[in-house]
């Protein structure tokens, strides 16, 4: 793995055999390591972007990068890794690479937060067929604008080239974030008791999960969705850290922190706790044309698979509720954790 303390590293595959008839180069099979090279100048900017206040330490020419924790007193490193999933198909199909890029560092960067860790670090894997300049910088440019946005600095990558592993037009994307804490602000979900209530966060669009119950439905019912709205399901997963930074700075220490994902709010939130339960109530999903997708989907299900306009979830004492409200945008009371095992969820007026 190449850091971009030193330089961007590109092209791990097995190297090309001689053949009888004389010799080859890397090129020829497909690996330009001189184009990657040229690469490193084009992301450079983007790179430097998201050390504007933190920074990587050591000297340079490391083949790993460092941060110095020593500012922290008792430091507990925590850890997230993610993808994009099949959302990335319809993104690559819409040139929407900045996206993919800000859905890669928000998927790994909340489930950091979700522990009352500070996201410091991020690193990227790209793998490709072939080296697209322009794809690869505009797929960082988005890892980059989310990173500066959570003070998360953009530590290091790897992009591979695969020639004949890697279908053309297609990109494998996977995100590694590195965090840290001190011990006694970690969250402690054992902590939870019947009768804490429950504050939601809405989520600015599907986010990054349902995707291929999404292409299903869009395959089976051509033009039914309209671009505009599948554009607003596109849009980029939210970063939680406003909502975080707010409760931090109100003195509050939740509970417990979720960040919905794939297995919607059931499923995030029953992680969490044993021998106890709650019960839900969310508003309506104010997405354009959800309710055109959630038609075609099982009742059920739809709660087990999307965020239903809920990204996040947050677990508190009733004392501190009015004060969770005003912390980011979006804040709603879901309910209450109750005696009865498991999390049953319904939506406001139905």
């Amino acid at each position: 793995m190449e850091f971009f303390l030193v330089t961007r590293g590109r092209g791990h595959v097995e190297p090309p055999q001689r053949n009888m008839a004389g010799t080859l180069t890397y090129q020829q099979a497909g690996v330009d390591t001189r184009k990657a090279a040229a690469l490193v100048g084009d992301i450079g900017t983007h790179v430097r972007r998201t050390q504007q206040t933190r920074k990587l330490w050591g000297a340079f020419g490391l083949f790993a990068a460092c941060y110095d924790l020593s500012r922290y007193q008792e430091p507990v490193i925590v850890t997230g890794c993610d993808g994009v999933g099949t959302k990335l198909e319809l993104l690559l199909e819409r040139g929407l690479l900045e996206i993919a890029g800000k859905d890669l560092v928000a998927m790994s960067v909340n489930d950091i937060l979700t522990t009352g860790g500070d996201p410091l670090l991020f690193l990227d894997y790209i793998g490709i067929a072939a080296l697209d300049q322009e794809k690869i910088t505009r797929l960082i440019a988005g890892m980059a604008d989310a990173l500066q946005a959570c003070n998360c600095i953009l530590a290091g990558g790897e992009t591979a080239e695969m020639p004949g592993i890697v279908p053309p037009n297609v990109i494998e994307l996977a995100g590694f974030c590195i965090g840290c804490a001190e011990k006694p602000d970690l969250i402690d979900p054992t902590s939870v008791a019947v009768g804490d209530v429950l504050v939601g966060y809405a989520s600015d669009s599907l986010h990054a999960n349902g995707w291929s119950l999404v292409r299903r439905v869009l395959q089976e019912f051509p033009g039914e969705v309209s671009d505009d709205e599948l554009a607003a399901w596109l849009k980029p997963t939210r970063l939680y850290h406003d909502v975080v930074g707010d409760l931090k700075i109100s003195g509050i220490k939740p509970k417990a922190m979720a960040h919905i994902t794939g297995g919607g709010l059931p499923e995030n939130l029953e992680r969490l706790f044993r021998g106890m339960g709650a019960d839900l109530e969310i508003p309506h999903w104010e997405l354009p044309g959800i309710d055109k997708l959630l038609a075609h989907v099982d009742a059920l299900d739809c709660f087990h698979t999307f965020n239903m306009g809920i990204g996040w979830v947050v677990i508190l004492p009733e004392e501190q509720v009015a004060a969770a409200l005003q912390a980011g945008p979006g804040g709603h009371v879901l309910g209450r954790m109750v005696s009865q095992e498991g999390v049953r969820v319904r939506v406001a007026g139905k």
